[in-house]
């Protein structure tokens, strides 16, 4: 059977640097599970790989839709095993690298997704009391219809929120019910990657701050230049928003900045509820020089099967 290597852990903990590392030794292709690098135009704010880093090895799934373009998740789930079907056709080990556990998921499991057509007429009833109630009351009726999909869901989310919640009234079913899943065709090895939650927030924090030095805002101003207003999902992640509301004058860059590191804290948090510690399926790494070269000792021998 083919084979397939996740490399997940939390943002910032290193799986770009390690994942390049780990293709270039293996000669694979990377194929990208970040539900907001399939943007173009969005580079500094999302941490996308560098140019000549998707020059040292090749990339899918990044820089693929334009900002103001829809994508799903079952879009995602096509795109990604078309890139991993063609991978493996050319005698390639494929890398899926990124911290969307629902991407990562959906992959791995071999979700089936719901088909459930866009319900216009709910999902504006809903967007109207986001806007008027704010999107905790959203999440609190999900978690009343349906606990198990709020569990998975990020509460901020609350596009994702609004779509479980839609399909729940559309079919009168939980949303979670609407899912089944399917074994891949490949087997699979997951390399999870993390570090003590302190070391964690001062990477984050450093990132930030770096993201800030490369000219986040110029990129914010550029996108709104070439009219990608802050109402787009798009627009909506962490840093994006922030900067958007620095440029309307709502807050200080300082502010806007720690607001950013804070929210990307809480985000990191929250990918552990996806990729738990506890879960046997994970080959856990603390990001160090020796169990960086274990984990890649670990993938070379999934290959080889020796």
């Amino acid at each position: 059977m083919n084979k397939l290597i996740a490399i997940v852990g939390p943002t910032a903990v290193g799986k770009t640097e390690f994942a390049i590392r780990l293709a270039q030794n293996l000669g694979g292709e990377i194929i990208g599970a970040d539900s907001r690098q399939v943007y173009r135009y969005m580079d500094i704010g999302t941490a996308k790989p560098t140019k000549a880093e998707q020059n040292a090895v090749p990339h899918h799934l990044v820089d693929i839709i334009d900002p103001n373009e829809s994508f799903s998740l079952a879009l995602y789930q096509e795109l990604s095993g078309n890139a991993i079907d063609n991978i493996h056709n050319r005698g390639k080990p494929a890398l899926l690298v990124g911290g969307s556990g629902l991407y990562v998921w959906a992959v791995l499991e071999g979700w089936t997704i719901p088909k459930v057509p866009p319900n216009a007429e709910v999902r504006q009833e809903l967007q109207l009391k986001a806007k008027s109630e704010g999107g905790d009351a959203l999440y609190r009726e999900l978690n009343l219809l349906d606990p198990k999909a709020a569990q998975k869901i990020d509460p901020r989310n609350v596009r994702r929120v609004i779509r479980a919640l839609e399909v729940c009234r559309s079919t009168g079913r939980p949303f979670s019910e609407l899912s089944s899943k399917n074994s891949p065709e490949f087997d699979t090895l997951i390399i999870g990657l993390s570090t003590p939650r302190d070391e964690l927030y001062r990477r984050i924090d450093s990132r930030v701050d770096g993201m800030i030095e490369q000219g986040l805002v110029e990129e914010v101003k550029s996108l709104l230049g070439r009219g990608y207003g802050l109402e787009l999902p798009s627009m909506s992640g962490m840093g994006y928003r922030e900067i958007g509301q620095f440029l309307n004058g709502e807050m200080s860059l300082p502010e806007a900045a720690q607001r950013i590191k804070f929210e990307t804290h809480r985000f990191a948090r929250h990918q552990y509820a996806w990729f738990r510690l506890g879960d046997e399926r994970i080959h856990w790494f603390e990001t160090r020089q020796k169990t960086m070269d274990d984990a890649l000792n670990l993938a070379r021998t999934m290959l080889t099967g020796e």
